[in-house]
């Protein structure tokens, strides 16, 4: 029972966080923000795969893996506030619309995508190459998963 009063108390408060961390940065700057933190991950994906086709570095692979995760869990959420759902002067986005209103599907994408990328890191600290391309492929399969629904085609 204490444990469930716990988990709700610190649920409401992440929520609350994410909230007013929100609140205190422009719309155009959570899409800018937003879109380093994807640009990031990208780019470290990119070492990953060049790792595996390549001559695998195992703490190359590690330092990409855990960079992916952490920005994964970095609660990238609160840069989808309110008004960062179209363009700002200069500053363009390219996810839809029906990110902002399909709340739950939307969620279980971003806790699958989190999963994988938590699972990468765990998996790229044992050096196993074989398991890195697995672990690879299933957070390429979640990144997938939300352009294919909600991001814009250039």
């Amino acid at each position: 029972m204490k444990k469930s009063i716990a988990r709700a108390t610190l649920g409401v408060l992440a929520l609350s966080l994410t909230t007013l961390a929100s609140a205190q940065v422009k719309p155009e700057d959570q899409i800018r923000y937003r879109q380093a933190g994807y640009s990031f991950m990208s780019w470290n994906m990119g070492k990953i795969k060049t790792n595996l086709e390549g001559s695998y570095n195992k703490d190359q692979v590690i330092a990409a893996a855990n960079a992916i995760a952490g920005i994964a869990n970095s609660g990238m959420g609160a840069l989808y506030g309110p008004g960062t759902d179209k363009a700002i002067g200069n500053v363009k986005t390219r996810v839809k619309p029906e990110f902002f209103t399909d709340g739950d599907n939307v969620g279980k994408i971003a806790r699958d995508f989190n999963a994988a990328a938590n699972e990468l890191a765990k998996v790229a600290a044992s050096g196993d190459a074989a398991a890195v391309k697995t672990a690879f492929g299933e957070v390429g399969k979640n990144c997938k998963a939300c352009h294919d629904k909600y991001r814009l085609e250039d």
